[in-house]
């Protein structure tokens, strides 16, 4: 078996608009994921972290193209699959997606139990529907739901709480290697928002999903979630560490900049005022030469704007700028 469950070598995706222009959305990411490993993506909307996520599914829809780059789960490439195949072979099985908006994904007019079962009877024609239903029972059961009145209803029957374990649950009927929660606690209650968290961690406790992806735009969350996170900025990795690094001591301009325009209840937050930062990310349809957040950046030097910057090992965690190790990154956002 592979070291890793997920790696994602030197990913490049990019979108044609309808005027042939291409938009380069993701640029050169690469990671790894192992066994058991919750890893954040954060990044304020637009930064590329669902696209990311399409291209780590082999979700190539155009107007969404591969550029280049490799996608493997347990060693083996899921790239170069027709869409049927995807959707057979890898889809829900090695990885699974919990979506943005979960809320509005399932269908107003079919019940819990019949979107369940073709999520089953897609990847097995041939199963059983009685043997399907005792295994929903099953399954809605452990994850703390009264399967019998839940499978019989229709979405607009539930609250919200209830539909979003009803989603996960689906997500996650074929045991997926690794699942990718994209913003799943968006538009939820906080009280519901922990519910949907320890739900998630139980699954990788029950061993029921490997690994897990978890995408927000909300870095201060993933202090509770993942155990490392990678900082997205314009379609690129611009910090990667473990969480206590990235959130406390952050080494990019961008990572303490968008830690700093959040509210936040850690320690030595709570009191600060958000900080907005200023300006808007750069327009991808052209070549950056240099950092892609010196229009932004407080600290932004002469050279920055023209020398390239390639994500380099600082202590013990990649980022993507020359100044990480001096004095400089000190002066963004006040002490972290």
């Amino acid at each position: 078996m592979a070291d890793h469950v997920l790696e994602v070598e030197d990913l490049r995706v990019h979108y044609v608009t309808r005027f042939g222009a291409k938009i380069q959305a993701v640029d050169g990411v690469s990671f790894k994921l192992k066994q058991g490993e919750i890893l954040g993506i954060a990044g304020e909307s637009g930064c590329g972290k669902t696209t990311l996520v399409a291209g780590c599914m082999g979700l190539y829809i155009p107007p969404l193209y591969l550029t280049s780059g490799n996608v493997r789960i347990q060693g083996q490439s899921i790239l170069g699959k027709t869409p049927e195949q995807n959707r057979k072979e890898v889809l829900g099985q090695k990885i699974a997606m919990i979506p943005q908006g979960a809320l509005n994904s399932l269908n107003p007019t079919r019940k819990i139990k019949d979107m369940a079962t073709d999520m089953i009877l897609s990847h097995d024609e041939g199963a059983d529907k009685k043997g399907i239903y005792d295994r929903l029972r099953e399954r809605f059961s452990r994850i703390g739901l009264d399967a019998t009145t839940v499978l019989n209803s229709y979405p607009v029957e539930l609250p919200a709480g209830i539909k979003q374990r009803c989603v996960i649950g689906i997500s996650t009927l074929l045991n997926p290697k690794v699942v990718v929660a994209d913003e799943p606690t968006s538009a939820l209650d906080v009280s519901t928002q922990k519910s949907v968290i320890r739900l998630l961690f139980e699954l990788m406790e029950q061993e029921i999903i490997s690994s897990m992806l978890f995408i927000t735009h909300e870095l201060p969350l993933l202090r509770h979630v993942s155990s490392s996170i990678a900082v997205m900025y314009a379609g690129q990795f611009v910090e990667y560490g473990t969480t206590e690094q990235v959130i406390f001591d952050g080494r990019q301009p961008y990572s303490r900049a968008l830690m700093g325009s959040m509210l936040s209840a850690e320690p030595g937050q709570k009191s600060k005022k958000p900080i907005a930062i200023e300006g808007a990310p750069p327009k991808l349809d052209r070549i950056i030469p240099g950092c892609r957040f010196a229009e932004r950046c407080p600290i932004v030097q002469p050279d920055c704007g023209t020398t390239p910057q390639e994500i380099r090992l600082v202590g013990e965690r990649q980022v993507r700028c020359k100044y990480a190790d001096t004095d400089l990154i000190q002066k963004v956002g006040g002490e972290i």
